[in-house]
């Protein structure tokens, strides 16, 4: 299965790190050892000094499907979760400015942490939901997916183009503002309409 993550997806975000707004999506990838096993802490890697969260809404893959319209797309996918896109920020600073890729900053072993689906018909309207984080009981993150640059139809369109969409394939929809560095003993909490969905210790 694949991990599709989407950059630059909400306007704030784009703004807070003072970075242009796409014209297109910005997709990049994450292999399936980033994901961070059920139950399990997330562990900062000795590599970097600086790694930040990142909540944002996941599409769970369910029917196989190649240059999907964006009419069609809501075909293929009936669940959603909640997940974090873990980021060594310097790691990937230090990449940027060499015009490197910066797949070792976001692919890394446990840097995807997904919580439980939920299916699309309990979550009702879901333009209009809410999803939040909190960091040590502090809500960090608020974000709804009415407010993304490019919607999850309209991501499932543009990504198809390129790589076949298989049944379990993720697709994470990018994240608002309020991103930030995460320290040992941490806890964060990932909630969709009030509801939590992951919850999990840094160590």
């Amino acid at each position: 299965m694949k991990i599709i993550c989407v950059g630059r997806n909400y306007a704030d975000h784009v703004k807070e790190l003072k970075n242009e707004v796409p014209t297109e999506p910005v997709i990049f990838l994450k292999p399936e050892t980033a994901i961070l096993p059920k139950r399990n802490p997330f562990f900062i890697p000795d590599f970097t000094n600086d790694v930040h969260y990142e909540a944002e809404l996941v599409v769970r893959i369910n029917k196989i499907g190649k240059n999907i319209q964006e009419k069609f797309a809501y075909k293929y996918y009936d669940e959603v979760t909640l997940g974090i896109d873990f980021t060594a920020r310097d790691l990937q600073q230090k990449l940027k400015e060499k015009g490197l890729p910066w797949e070792k900053a976001k692919g890394f072993d446990g840097s995807a942490a997904v919580g439980k689906f939920v299916k699309l018909s309990d979550v009702g309207d879901l333009n209009r939901a809410e999803f939040t984080l909190d960091k040590n009981e502090i809500r960090c993150q608020t974000g709804y997916p009415k407010d993304m640059i490019f919607s999850i139809n309209k991501l499932i369109e543009y990504v198809s183009q390129y790589f076949t969409l298989k049944i379990g394939d993720l697709i994470f929809t990018g994240t608002p503002a309020g991103v930030g560095a995460v320290a040992k003993d941490d806890t964060l909490q990932l909630m969709l309409n009030n509801k939590t969905l992951l919850k999990l210790n840094v160590k």
